[in-house]
């Protein structure tokens, strides 16, 4: 568990001085800080590699100090020309004990949760996405390289274009290795865990925010961690852990909107810049996220007065102004992304658009059951609906967010592919997207469900009424769900069989042998579709192939995926070795995906007189290159 207080501390440190010394307090400071602390670090990487100095631990501290500075002298000069004033009270002392009671145990059912998926700290996701993830983590962390193309050096080098990439996640995910000592994969679990609660701590923020009671509050804390589609499905697929973090910050982006739209001022200013620079950073998808989601606040504030609206865009308009210069790397490089010779495809259309609304409203998406008791409480949340006060734009989020879903599931219109591209037209993430405020709704069914209850029986106190709400949807929900969620996540972890993982544990001890033999320069050629690709993230071995995406690969990664086993024959493979230092050939077992055996260039290397076999398992073999 060291690893996860080590992700924690990261999260949390430099958010937290940073929003404590612009002004921000309460469950807005706390809701906040993990955001800030992203931006932080989101910011210090690609510039201190446009600056050509490395991100480090100790780099990460220097920017804490710079940005906490910055912060503080912004909020004295706010006060200096107008003290804010305080805050009404909203929530009794009892009321704020309460809210976090439900919110820790939120926190420790989605994180018990998740581990009941991964099986321990330290399992290795088998997905797609995964193994750029935890490669990135290891290549900062090993050169120091915080750039927004270095990540993909690790397997687009050489004359392959470089790939832009948002890597806050994978800034501070270094830290968190170098300083815990965890291997790679246990640091990507370590904040994989966190995700739950971090979704229940943000929408508990975004209640307060905006003046909802304490029992919606502790009510959404336990409907955050309960959908299936809420982040386990990305834990499960991909995984997502980017999109996945994004998806926990994004309502945040609501609390620093109308904190500044509320009082105009320096000090909010710059806390709204750093919240959408720290969504930017995340993931460029989880600044239009945030934006999606915000966006019917300022339709509920201009409904309500519409002098409000040139009012607020001119306060706006310096905060995106500046916000253009300083994420401009960001900025420039998705841009970039999108215009490059990266092919965009999107993902098939799921069904009809009537079966993606029943999946909507049955918080139901792959899964053989739906989740009825998250349903039940929407349906009391839309019955309630028009008591949901400040809250009520949630309504027009949920509905957007939705139809976003419905488009992109059962259609591949031009025009739908189009909208979507941030989000690569993938119906999982828009479903997520949508659960969001579906989460919210549900709260606030459950919530309203107890104010009913408690007008009806006056004689019952009202938080005996709460206790028994909240906890009858506990134990009707089988504890929110747990089992159900865990063994989501499972399915992207484990296998009755280890032996038919993707990356087999034998896999997994090959590449981990590798590391102690091969000396600090040493490549390794293995094949792009077994499970070596983690090479480089388990041992520090830099491979050929480093992820299974075979899009627009250097030419030397061509050329030795092909003729490889040539190598005593052909001058141009013999050049491409000597080009990439390759000393190694590490071969797993080979992928079952049709049409995706050994490469070419790697069948029937048993027995090669260039090659020596220096350690076998039932999963993999290791050779090394003849002088």
């Amino acid at each position: 568990m060291l690893s996860v207080c080590v992700a924690i501390a990261v999260i949390a440190v430099p958010g937290l001085l940073t929003g404590y010394a612009a002004g921000v307090r309460g469950w807005a400071l706390a809701g906040l800080t993990p955001l800030l602390s992203y931006a932080v670090g989101g910011l210090t990487g690609p510039w201190t590699a446009a600056a050509g100095l490395s991100f480090t631990p100790l780099t990460y501290a220097v920017s804490t100090v710079v940005f906490v500075a910055i912060a503080s002298g912004v909020r004295k000069l706010t006060v200096r020309r107008r003290p804010p004033e305080p805050g009404p009270g909203l929530w009794a002392r009892r009321g704020h004990l309460a809210v976090g009671a439900c919110l820790l145990f939120a926190a420790v059912i989605g994180g018990y949760a998740t581990l009941l998926g991964l099986g321990h700290l330290g399992a290795l996701p088998q997905g797609f996405d995964a193994v750029y993830h935890g490669n990135a983590v290891r290549y900062i962390a090993d050169t120091g390289d915080g750039g927004l193309f270095g990540t993909g050096h690790v397997n687009w080098y050489g004359d392959a274009a470089p790939v832009f990439y948002p890597n806050a996640y994978h800034l501070l995910a270094a830290v968190t290795y170098r300083l815990s000592g965890a291997s790679i994969p246990e640091v990507l679990d370590a904040n994989t865990v966190l995700l739950p609660g971090l979704l229940a701590l943000s929408l508990v923020t975004l209640v307060r925010e905006f003046r909802g009671r304490a029992v919606l509050a502790g009510a959404v804390a336990l409907t955050a961690v309960a959908p299936v589609m809420g982040v386990y499905e990305s834990m499960d697929r991909g995984p997502l852990l980017p999109f996945a973090l994004g998806l926990t910050l994004t309502p945040l982006s609501a609390v620093a909107l109308r904190r500044y739209l509320e009082r105009v001022a320096p000090d909010t200013g710059l806390v709204l810049l750093l919240a959408a620079v720290g969504l930017l950073c995340v993931h460029s998808s989880t600044l239009f996220g945030g934006i999606l989601f915000a966006g019917p606040l300022l339709v509920q504030r201009w409904l309500g007065g519409w002098r409000r609206i040139g009012r607020d865009l001119l306060a706006l308009l310096p905060i995106a102004v500046v916000a253009l210069l300083v994420a401009w790397l960001q900025l420039f490089g998705a841009l970039g992304l999108a215009n490059s010779a990266v092919p965009y495809y999107g993902w098939p259309s799921e069904w009809r658009a009537s079966t993606a609304l029943g999946a909507l409203l049955g918080f139901q998406h792959q899964e053989p059951h739906p989740q009825i008791w998250l349903s039940v409480a929407l349906f009391l949340g839309i019955v309630f609906f028009a008591r949901a006060g400040a809250l009520r734009w949630i309504g027009l989020t949920a509905a957007v967010t939705g139809l976003a879903y419905m488009a992109v599931a059962s259609s591949n219109a031009p025009l739908v592919m189009a909208l979507s591209r941030p989000w690569w037209d993938d119906p999982y993430r828009f479903f997520a997207m949508a659960a969001v405020p579906l989460c919210v709704l549900a709260a606030h069914g459950l919530a309203e469900t107890q104010a009913w209850l408690s007008s009806r029986f006056s004689r019952i106190p009202a938080v005996a009424v709460a206790v028994v709400v909240l906890l009858g949807f506990v134990l009707l929900s089988n504890g929110l769900y747990f089992r159900s969620n865990g063994a989501r996540v499972a399915a992207g972890y484990q296998a009755a069989d280890a032996a038919k993982l993707r990356v087999t544990p034998g896999e997994a001890a090959a590449m981990e042998e590798l590391g102690k033999l091969a000396k600090p320069g040493e490549w390794a050629m293995n094949d792009r579709f077994d499970g070596t690709a983690w090479t480089y993230a388990l041992s520090g071995v830099r491979t050929v192939a480093a992820h299974y995406d075979e899009t627009l690969p250097p030419s030397d990664a061509l050329l030795l995926a092909d003729r490889f086993r040539d190598y005593e024959t052909d001058p141009a493979v013999r050049a491409a070795v000597r080009r990439l230092n390759v000393r190694w050939v590490i071969l797993g077992k080979p992928s079952t995906e049709p049409g995706k055996p050994y490469q070419p260039g790697l069948i029937g290397l048993a027995g090669e007189p260039f090659l020596q076999e220096v350690w076998r398992d039932s999963d993999a073999v290791i050779y090394r290159l003849r002088p």
